[in-house]
């Protein structure tokens, strides 16, 4: 062998010592991630908050406070978790909470509150911590439906919806009653967050391969062996729907034709429901807002009620703000003020065995919408008491201070039992320019984007239609067309048609019948509201699968509104 290849082997055997070397190491470290679990503990984000709220594996960022039958919730985690509609009103301290049955007025500061307008006791009374007003945890119980434990040892409260399931379970017992680590991640080699003793109570909350999604009592919230968990009973917190109002349940195989009565200062004659030819319900405007305390002008008339009993019809008494900013604003600011027109009106409807209110709020400052969905809120719970429908009026969606941004259609749609779209005016009395009252394109339009936009159920809206029309006048000064109209019956515009021997065309913009003519210099202009008009409005309620049509109002009508209006209930 030449000294070259000895040189050369000799030179190789510190190379493979160091290959071997790097292999065992690599190998070492193979093994030492596949078989050494990781010892290193970690601590949640949540460690070191006093009562922390769970909501499943979610800690909220308010604790709980006091404890026991004294333990309360904060406000903010129950309107963000169960109710964004729980209110406070710090002027007079009362948290009102409000469900499809139940209202609740309760004080910071007080055991005693009412529920549904009756007195009840507390465990113990609200309070108020660092500007965070806390609601005893048993009345949210009551209220909601939720159960809600505490750990005394730990201090941790966990909140369990209605209907949520549980799945029990605890660690398997060890015979040498060592601990079971609970891990940040479904590996061995993920930092510890607890170390569980034999036995520890836990809720699975899913599985992922070898290892369950756990929760102890004290909120860990964490990894652990599914060989090393003994599974137990399941359960689940009940879960109470809301019952179908009876009233309501009744209407399911039919639609809703209603007309307004418009009331003033002389009551309308009783004998002209006979007229109504298919109209099943007749909302007369009876009441209304009287001044800043809540109380509640009437104007109704039993005899009206008794003949429409009588007849098979309905009666739902409308209930208007007076159309008042001011008197609304003052009025319905706070809890007092409402629950005392709230009261007022309910009683009304009693005495007179009415079957629904309707609401009417118009000319409502925007700032001011959210007492108004509050209202409704609040008279929600005490209506379904006495069995009566709550329907509400609503204007399409515009870009209109005081007569549409106020309200909050999405969240009055779960307020009410039906909403009546009123699709009028589209050209107001004051429009700068002449048009229809209320196009057809332009009524699909406002009834689509309450349907779509704010997700109100089709078996919930109500077409709200007109029997009047506009005489528009255009006049010409100096260059410039002056616009004024007037309101006319459909009786009224067909006595213009033959006065004028006028022959109607369809409008192709408005899919009305359209005249005009002159008068005086001046050119008139009629977008007439007619039979034709009216039978487009009852398909388009039967097209859009709507719970009925509304009227506005009865005295417009001409006879054969009634006929075409009748068909909205034919197949």
């Amino acid at each position: 062998m030449s000294r070259k290849n000895k040189w050369k082997r000799r030179r190789a055997r510190p190379l493979r010592k160091l290959g071997l070397l790097i292999l065992f190491l690599f190998s070492a470290f193979i093994v030492y991630r596949i078989f050494v679990p990781n010892g290193a503990h970690t601590d949640p984000e949540w460690k070191g908050m006093d009562k922390p709220i769970f909501f499943k594996d979610k800690v909220e960022a308010y604790s709980a406070a006091e404890t026991g039958s004294s333990l309360s919730l904060p406000l903010p985690v129950i309107q963000e978790k169960l109710d964004q509609g729980a209110r406070y009103e710090e002027g007079t301290g009362s948290v009102i909470l409000a469900t499809a049955d139940k209202l609740v007025r309760v004080q910071v500061g007080q055991s005693k509150g009412t529920l549904n307008n009756a007195a009840f006791s507390l465990s113990s009374a609200p309070i108020e911590q660092n500007g965070v007003v806390y609601v005893p945890a048993g009345l949210i119980e009551q209220i909601y439906g939720v159960q809600i434990e505490e750990d005394k040892a730990s201090g941790a409260v966990r909140v369990f919806m209605p209907g949520e399931s549980i799945q029990h379970a605890a660690v398997e017992a060890d015979k040498k009653g060592k601990t079971t680590p609970l891990r940040e991640k479904d590996s061995i080699h993920s930092a510890i967050l607890a170390d569980l003793a034999p036995q520890t109570p836990l809720r699975i909350l899913s599985s992922s391969g070898d290892w369950y999604y756990a929760q102890t009592n004290s909120g860990y919230t964490g990894f652990i062996k599914r060989s090393l968990v003994e599974v137990k009973d399941k359960a689940a917190v009940p879960k109470t729907e809301a019952k179908v109002l009876p009233a309501v349940e009744a209407w399911s195989s039919k639609k809703i034709n209603m007309t307004w009565e418009a009331v003033y200062e002389v009551p309308a004659d009783p004998d002209i429901i006979g007229t109504l030819t298919g109209v099943n319900v007749i909302s007369p405007t009876w009441f209304q807002l009287a001044d800043t305390k809540g109380n509640v002008k009437s104007k109704a008339d039993p005899d009206y009620v008794e003949q429409a009993h009588t007849l098979g019809k309905q009666v739902w008494g409308l209930y208007s703000n007076s159309f008042s900013a001011e008197l609304t604003k003052q009025a319905f600011a706070a809890y007092e003020t409402r629950i005392r027109a709230i009261n007022q009106l309910l009683n009304y409807a009693r005495k007179l065995d009415l079957d629904g209110i309707n609401i009417d709020f118009e000319n409502v400052e925007t700032e001011d919408g959210g007492n108004i969905t509050q209202f409704m809120r609040e008279l929600r719970p005490l209506a379904r008491a006495q069995g009566m429908i709550v329907s509400m009026d609503v204007t399409p969606k515009s870009d209109s201070e005081l007569w549409s941004k106020f309200l909050d259609r999405k969240a009055l749609s779960g307020l009410v039992d039906y909403m009546v779209v009123m699709a009028y005016d589209e050209h107001w009395a004051a429009s700068p320019v002449s048009g229809s009252v209320a196009s057809l394109p332009w009524t699909e339009d406002a009834v689509n984007k309450i349907l779509t936009e704010d997700a109100v159920p089709e078996s919930k809206l109500i077409l709200g239609v007109p029997l009047y029309t506009r005489v528009w006048t255009e006049t010409i000064t100096d260059g410039v067309t002056e616009v004024s109209s007037k309101a006319i019956s459909m009786n009224k515009a067909q006595s213009i048609l033959k006065q004028y021997s006028l022959t109607p065309a369809v409008s192709s913009d408005t899919g009305q019948n359209y005249v005009q003519y002159e008068e005086d210099g001046a050119l008139k202009r009629i977008w007439l509201e007619d039979s034709e008009s009216l039978l487009k409005r009852v398909e388009l309620v039967k097209s859009l699968h709507l719970a009925g049509i509304a009227s506005w109002s009865r005295s417009f009508a001409s006879a054969d509104a009634w006929t075409v209006l009748k068909q909205v209930n034919a197949d």
